[in-house]
């Protein structure tokens, strides 16, 4: 019998607190290969706080996470990072060519310094995101959509199976959102796993195979179709839902599901 192969994503029983303050419960997740995962919930539901602690950048109180079967440290050169916008300090004097480089560093090691080959990789992901002609440019003079395309980039160029992108959507254009959302999709279709926070429900349905819905706790996980129903996402906004009319809709057709209560 050939090995089993690990998961991309295994969690159990995290828990994460602040100042004793608990922020994440009893989080249990595994997460198959090759699928495209929302992580949809209110604003302080824990969705960055649970990829920060994936990653090892927020100790966990309890439970464990394992990358392919291993801790995230044994694995980190598997996964690439899209850390939300206003976490980066966009004024640090760097132009695009050397922020996308810095994907490379995982697989240079630490004394080596990126060769031909690692700039030929950072120039095809600059162009895949269509933003070549600014490889020279400062990164504090680009629109904020340029600059999520460059942190795309610069994930890309890491070349990793399993990718985390905190809110790439916030704050840019249209046409920044289709080009990212083709990009992941495309990735997808490599047979990479990718687990993207994302606040438009009105477009989660469209994007993603597979949602996580998260409040503190894991609400559902589960194939887009399953999980996206009214009475799931009332639970995961605390009751708070006002939009989705087509998630309403949705819940009209579910006979099973009982009326919200007054």
């Amino acid at each position: 019998m050939s090995p089993e192969i690990p998961l991309p994503l295994e969690i159990h029983d995290l828990t994460v607190a602040y100042h004793k303050k608990p922020v994440l419960y009893g989080i249990d997740l595994e997460v198959p290969a090759g699928q495209l995962v929302g992580i949809v919930g209110p604003n302080g539901a824990g969705k960055s706080t649970l990829i920060k602690t994936i990653m090892g950048m927020i100790p966990p109180s309890s439970g464990w996470v394992k990358i392919f079967g291993k801790p995230y440290r044994k694995n980190a050169k598997r996964v690439g990072y899209v850390p939300q916008r206003e976490s980066v300090d966009w004024d640090f004097p760097v132009n695009v060519m050397d922020v996308v480089l810095m994907g490379r560093f995982g697989h240079l090691g630490l004394l080596r310094r990126p060769g031909k080959k690692d700039k030929e990789i950072a120039m095809a992901c600059l162009e895949k995101v269509n933003m070549a002609p600014y490889a020279q440019r400062q990164i504090s003079n680009l629109s904020g959509g340029q600059q999520q395309r460059v942190f795309l980039a610069r994930a890309l160029a890491q070349e990793s199976d399993l990718y985390f992108l905190d809110e790439p959507f916030a704050g840019v254009d249209a046409a920044t959102e289709s080009a990212i959302i083709s990009i992941l999709m495309e990735l997808r279709e490599r047979g990479k796993t990718l687990m993207v926070v994302h606040h438009d429900l009105t477009t989660a349905k469209e994007y993603f195979d597979m949602l996580l819905l998260l409040n503190m706790r894991k609400i559902d996980f589960g194939p887009t179709e399953d999980v996206y129903t009214y009475d799931k996402l009332q639970t995961t906004y605390g009751g708070r839902l006002t939009i989705l009319s087509e998630v309403a809709d949705t819940r009209q057709k579910q006979s099973d599901e009982l009326p919200l209560e007054k």
